[in-house]
């Protein structure tokens, strides 16, 4: 031993060693809880973003699901104005010009909604866009077909108001 004090700073026992004070903890932790404070903000930025995202969708399907009710609320409209047209044979007077302009003005707003008007006959039965409600023998026409479309059909595969309701042909017996 050499008799002298150690002090910091000279060739003794805490030479090149930095004292503990209550400063360089704090600095430690105020690092920790800084990156605790980012981590925290940015968990919570993803959070808000995955919430907007899920309103985002949720909005939509709300939007398709009400232009969808809307939508088939129109329908027995139309179905009358068919059955209108239906009954009114060829005349061609202004009643049924009319009448038939509606029909065509009620089709469009269907489409401009998104929901397409099918009524093709001498296509292949589908079950997505048909509903069979009878069939008839024809030799003229291939099993399965559709022969006449009793009430048309509107949407296509997810968005289907309602399918065509139809009569197909089936083999004679």
């Amino acid at each position: 031993m050499s008799g002298r004090p150690d002090v910091p700073g000279s060739a003794g026992e805490g030479a090149g060693a930095e004292p503990q004070t209550a400063q360089g903890d704090a600095g430690e932790s105020t690092d920790a809880k800084l990156a605790e404070l980012e981590d925290r903000w940015l968990r919570t930025a993803a959070e808000l973003e995955n919430v907007r995202k899920r309103i985002v969708k949720d909005t939509e399907r709300s939007r398709a699901e009400e232009r969808g009710r809307v939508t088939a609320a129109w329908l027995p409209v139309l179905d009358n104005l068919e059955l209108a047209l239906q009954h009114a044979g060829d005349d061609s007077g202004a009643v049924i010009a009319g009448v038939r302009a509606v029909r065509d003005q009620a089709v469009d707003v269907l489409a401009r909604l998104g929901y397409t008007r099918h009524a093709e006959s001498g296509v292949p039965f589908d079950p997505a866009r048909h509903e069979a409600v009878a069939t008839v023998e024809r030799d003229d026409v291939a099993p399965g077909t559709v022969v006449e479309v009793l009430r048309p059909g509107y949407g296509e595969d997810s968005a289907q108001l309602r399918p065509a309701v139809v009569v197909v042909a089936k083999e004679a017996e």
